[in-house]
């Protein structure tokens, strides 16, 4: 599994926000005056677990000793983010230097709050620019309002995932690349029988797995606050444009109804009985932990990978996608930050650490030297999430003082306006606008 799918349900965005408003209290600045030459042990704290994610994190962590050979690093793996969030909140000898989080929504609180470091500093000091090292949509989901406190350690970028052999049978023989072709594919590869499917083109409904509002939305390159930090989803023609073109397609292929009996009959996500990997639907959208899932499921027909379509009047944009990851960053309370820091520095900076733990877990590098490195392995359908990664017109969702709750108010209503029972879309955007700017008030 992925490591952003561990905590990218609803529930657990809801549960990671409920969490985040009470956590985080930590004091930056004034504690980076330990000489990192010296003999030290620091400790880190993350969230893999799964076998091969370790052995290549203590890879790595092995190179760090063996260049910094002063540094000592105590690992303390299969932390969930409540746990970080307790540490950072009251430190203590054995609480974590440095940290890794599989949760981009929880950095507008870190930087916010204080409990992470400003590591702009230490990026100048080693002479890093972060413009030049890393992609743009993840340096704008490891930062809140000018605070850099965390860096980004891999990547996930969405992507359309196709069945072949079924666009073959359907006489298509290239992805879609715009909106209105994306459509005319799906209609074209549904089969519909009685009140079922013997093959759905695409599930669009909101429920169905990666088809959620921030990842259709992210290809009409959206804009959730204005400067002033207050939402936007009514104001800015993307939110409307892209829920018009989802309840049209539900429409185009069945209806709601018809399309949720369908769902029913799914399999888990993550599991071998994914729809994808039965043929139940023709197209989906996933990450590139996908890949490795069908191989393993030993899925039977040749699979394709390609950018999402894009609207019709942005084609130019075409390549774009939803980029997300892991970030790492140091803690406040840490009275050995430089030598946190160095760690932090060799983990998302250093070429061979960041190629090697890519290979090794099959995600996006974060770096724009490792995206380009001839030591990655790839192969093409792995490559087009590495070009997604560097589109310029990629984008993510924003940094927020109380984390992803503006995307689960966002997800609430686009639940109701789906299945019919909100009506007005303008109407139901500025009630998502209201509940954002009150929960966010509530933060301050």
């Amino acid at each position: 599994m992925s490591r952003l799918h561990r905590i990218c349900s609803a529930a657990a965005v809801i549960a990671a926000t409920a969490l985040l408003a009470g956590a985080c209290t930590g004091q930056s600045g004034g504690q980076a005056g330990d000489d990192p030459n010296k003999d030290v042990t620091i400790n880190f704290w993350h969230g893999w677990s799964q076998p091969n994610e370790l052995k290549a994190i203590n890879g790595d962590i092995a190179a760090f000793e063996k260049a910094h050979p002063n540094i000592h690093v105590h690992v303390v793996p299969n932390v969930n983010d409540d746990k970080i969030n307790q540490a950072l909140r009251t430190g203590g000898s054995d609480s974590p230097d440095v940290i890794s989080s599989f949760t981009t929504d929880n950095v507008g609180k870190f930087c916010s709050s204080g409990a992470l470091v400003d590591l702009g500093p230490f990026l100048k000091k080693s002479g890093i620019d972060p413009q030049k090292t890393f992609p743009k949509p993840m340096l704008d989901y490891t930062a809140y309002q000018g605070t850099r406190c965390t860096l980004p350690l891999l990547g996930d970028a969405y992507g359309l995932y196709y069945n072949k052999d079924a666009f073959k049978a359907a006489g298509i023989t290239a992805p879609p690349r715009t909106m209105s072709e994306f459509k005319a594919d799906a209609v074209k590869l549904t089969r519909p029988q009685g009140d079922s499917y013997t093959q759905l083109g695409f599930m669009p409904d909101f429920h169905g797995y990666e088809s959620t509002p921030a990842h259709y939305v992210a290809q009409w390159s959206p804009t959730y606050f204005d400067a002033q930090g207050r939402s936007q989803t009514a104001k800015d023609p993307a939110f409307a444009n892209m829920f018009t073109f989802q309840k049209d397609l539900v429409n185009s292929l069945g209806g709601y109804a018809k399309l949720e009996r369908y769902r029913s009959t799914f399999g888990d996500e993550f599991g071998a009985k994914n729809p994808f990997h039965t043929g139940q639907v023709a197209m989906a959208v996933d990450g590139e932990w996908r890949l490795g899932m069908a191989k393993d499921a030993g899925v039977k027909f040749p699979i394709g990978v390609a950018p999402l379509p894009v609207p019709d009047d942005q084609a130019n944009t075409y390549g774009k996608g939803y980029i997300t990851g892991t970030i790492v960053g140091v803690a406040a309370h840490s009275a050995k930050q430089n030598a946190a820091w160095e760690l932090v520095r060799f983990l998302t900076t250093d070429t061979s650490a960041v190629v090697d733990f890519a290979n090794a877990i099959h995600n996006v590098p974060s770096t724009f030297a490792a995206l380009r490195s001839p030591n990655l392995t790839v192969d093409p359908n792995f490559r087009t999430f590495l070009d997604i990664a560097q589109n310029p017109h990629s984008n993510t969702t924003p940094a927020s003082p109380n984390g992803g709750q503006y995307q689960v108010t966002l997800q609430d209503f686009a639940y109701s306006y789906e299945s019919g029972r909100a009506t007005d879309l303008q109407a139901g955007l500025r009630g998502v606008d209201q509940q954002v700017d009150r929960d966010i008030a509530q933060t301050k």
